[in-house]
């Protein structure tokens, strides 16, 4: 019987597990399953999208191959977005690459610049698309702990200096998922002056750049002097504007820096459906009106949860970015084991922090996507489970 490629047994496990099969288990034998484990809300896509998707479908030239030009208006939204929203120039036409959503880009983008044996610094815990495409690649995976220790910020200066030197890439992603830390621009332009001088590609997941509260605008890594000569950023219209499930996003940067992606992505897909690219224009053009609304939801919802969960018993930081909640256990207590219990016996759903990685361990997420008063009740349960292992009533 052939045997899989030795590379595969490199992939960590993925981070969701055997959670939707649970779930479906548990809905099945009537349990009120709340669901605050994936970034995926209940909200809709922007007005007027579904519309212009249905419009672009049932043009026949939409419906064929896009390949590695997609849809022009497409690139000319995202380049409009750019300029408009952070006051940088980009050309849409050799300094944009769309994509199938940022997880496919941020994955691939280790083929185009990973040798079998190069190092990839990932943060950790951290989005599992970073590791996979670098195992995927052949790669070795470098994986930096994300603690309260430094704000979870990822240092360069304590990896060791032979790992440094044979490191091709390092993925950051402020605001964070899973921590939801952000990166003081000091921070960031320490990370830039020192991706230069190793020569390293800086790969900046910027998919939360429009969930900032109370006053806080997350940047984009362009507005750092010199990132254009070692950066390239991703986007997504995933979690700004509700369309988790259409996959469609873009990478920016530099032509030269690009143009390796855009090489993979001819060889291993043909684009993004164009008439999503299409209904991808419609949203984009609704940033300055949709966007600050859809924030203020979550801001809301933000509120409800760290109110309900700092009731219920836990120690919560308030995010001052993204969708989640990353919040500490008592020490001793794995987070698996925590949020098995809180699924098997009271039905929610979170993740633990270990399903990022080993240095998400003593912490779970939550992703404030219902509205407060399930994230309310969610977050009694919770506590239930919580003080039934202060009380050595868990097993």
């Amino acid at each position: 019987m052939p045997r899989p490629a030795d590379r595969l047994g490199t992939l960590p496990p993925y981070l969701v597990g055997d959670i939707p099969q649970r779930k479906k288990a548990l809905i099945a034998a009537g349990v009120d399953v709340i669901d605050l484990g994936a970034g995926d809300a209940d909200l809709p896509p922007p007005p007027g999208v579904v519309e212009s998707l249905e419009r672009a479908a049932r043009i026949p030239a939409m419906n064929r191959y896009g390949f590695a030009l997609g849809h022009v208006p497409f690139r000319e939204a995202a380049s409009r977005f750019m300029h408009e929203r952070f006051g940088l120039a980009f050309d849409p036409m050799t300094e944009v690459v769309p994509l199938l959503g940022s997880k496919e880009g941020l994955s691939h983008l280790a083929l185009a610049y990973v040798n079998p044996g190069d190092a990839v610094i990932v943060p950790d815990p951290g989005y599992p698309a970073y590791a996979g495409g670098t195992a995927l690649a052949s790669g070795e995976i470098v994986r930096y702990a994300l603690r309260p220790r430094t704000d979870f910020l990822l240092e360069l200066d304590e990896i060791p200096a032979e790992t440094l030197r044979r490191a091709r890439m390092v993925y950051l992603n402020y605001p964070n998922n899973p921590t939801a830390a952000i990166a003081p621009r000091e921070y960031l332009e320490r990370m830039v002056a020192r991706c230069r001088e190793l020569d390293l590609l800086l790969v900046y997941d910027n998919a939360y750049s429009e969930f900032g509260f109370d006053g806080y605008v997350p940047p984009s890594i362009f507005e750092i002097p010199g990132a254009r000569d070692v950066a390239i950023e991703f986007h997504s219209l995933s979690k700004s504007y509700n369309l988790t499930g259409w996959r469609c996003g873009w990478a920016v940067g530099r032509p030269e820096l690009v143009a390796p992606l855009q090489k993979v992505k001819t060889f291993v897909d043909t684009g993004p459906f164009m008439a999503i690219q299409a209904a991808g224009v419609t949203a984009i053009e609704q940033w300055r009106t949709f966007i600050p609304q859809n924030i203020a939801t979550f801001r809301e919802r933000r509120d409800a949860a760290v109110a309900a969960f700092r009731a219920a018993g836990f120690v919560v930081e308030a995010p001052k970015a993204t969708m989640y909640c990353w919040i500490a256990l008592p020490e001793g207590l794995p987070s698996a084991q925590f949020q098995r219990k809180l699924m098997d016996d009271e039905g929610v759903v979170v993740m633990p922090g270990t399903g990022f990685g080993a240095g998400g361990e003593g912490f779970f997420r939550v992703s404030f996507i219902v509205p407060p008063a399930r994230l309310a009740e969610a977050a009694e349960r919770a506590g239930r489970v919580l003080a039934s292992f202060a009380t050595g009533a868990a097993r």
